[in-house]
């Protein structure tokens, strides 16, 4: 559908060891992407804020796709690769049958999603949400294996509950499970069941089609509906009375949070599967700590520093046996 060129250095640097940094940086930006966006939620309407930011980043992938294919550059290396290219490029047409797969990701992965975290979110604590997300790698992990999609050794099992211990210790304490965060608390529970379908359902579209099209193409569906649905939250905002901080993580949270760490998710989706992909995120509440004890002078203390311990030797165990999924040649 498009391609771009992919230079000898990038060939060089091995799949594995480039998944795990592009993950590490992905985990960097949803880390600190919590704090900006309930920041944000101060001077917008959280509804408003995610409807704008979808906007922008669905006008960015957008404009990814098509320029590239009217530039029509050649890709580089052979069919089937793991280049930096694929991550780019779709070998094949996409039929009926992807658009209609498309729509549904778009449907739960980004409408349904989007609008149950953001609303959850702004209902109930980081820590709250940090700690129910947590359950988002289990349950991917019992998905693809009873699906058949994973072979999910014993070593990820104990690698994915000592990562899901180690964010209770790390957040446990800011916990707050009385009734007046249960309805946000349930809306970020529903968020990590449709995010939990949206991985596994892209997974087949992933062996034909590249990471930036099928997030991009399946984001716009979603974001048109998101905006169909949230109009008057839109109506409703004081757009002369939004601080330059806020209009700045708005676009971080745009490009960096939606376009790029997306693109990451699942372009590591496709090369090391969705239970092992799904194991980074548990990394996501550290950064939040490591970014508060630095930034905001926070206290570290013995408890936490053991939790953000034991997230990094389960994510580590969920990564001994890696696979890698094929990526089929040109249709």
């Amino acid at each position: 559908m498009y391609a771009v060129v992919v230079t000898a250095p990038f060939r060089a640097i091995r799949v594995g060891s480039r998944i795990d940094i592009l993950l590490l940086l992905m985990t960097f930006i949803w880390g600190t992407n919590y704090s900006l966006v309930k920041y944000a939620f101060r001077e917008m309407d959280p509804q408003a804020f995610n409807a704008v930011r979808m906007t922008l980043a669905s006008a960015v992938f957008l404009s990814i796709i098509v320029g590239l294919r009217r530039v029509g550059v050649a890709r580089a290396g052979a069919p089937g690769d793991a280049s930096i290219a694929s991550i780019f490029h779709s070998p094949a047409p996409i039929t009926r049958r992807d658009w209609l797969h498309l729509a549904g990701l778009g449907i739960v992965g980004h409408f349904l999603y989007q609008l149950l975290f953001i609303s959850g979110l702004a209902e109930t604590s980081v820590a709250n949400s940090s700690l129910l997300l947590a359950a988002t790698p289990v349950m991917i992990a019992l998905a693809s294996a009873g699906l058949g999609l994973d072979r999910v050794s014993p070593l990820h099992w104990v690698g994915a509950a000592l990562s899901v211990i180690g964010i209770y210790l790390v957040v446990g304490h800011s916990t707050d499970l009385s009734g007046s965060s249960l309805a946000g608390d349930l809306k970020i529970l529903g968020a990590v069941v449709c995010w939990a379908a949206f991985t596994i359902g892209a997974r087949p579209l992933m062996r034909r089609h590249s990471p930036v099209g099928v997030t991009g193409v399946s984001m716009t569906i979603g974001t048109v509906l998101y905006l169909a649905a949230l109009a008057p939250h839109l109506l409703e905002v004081r757009w002369t009375g939004i601080s330059l901080v806020t209009w700045a993580a708005l676009v971080y949270s745009a490009l960096l949070a939606l376009c790029v760490s997306y693109t990451i998710w699942y372009a590591a989706v496709r090369e090391i599967g969705s239970a092992r992909t799904a194991v980074y995120s548990n990394l996501v509440p550290v950064v939040a700590l490591l970014t508060a004890v630095v930034f905001l002078g926070e206290p570290l203390g013995a408890t936490r520093a053991a939790g953000a311990a034991a997230v990094l030797v389960g994510v580590a165990l969920t990564r001994v046996g890696r696979t890698k999924i094929p990526i089929p040649a040109e249709e």
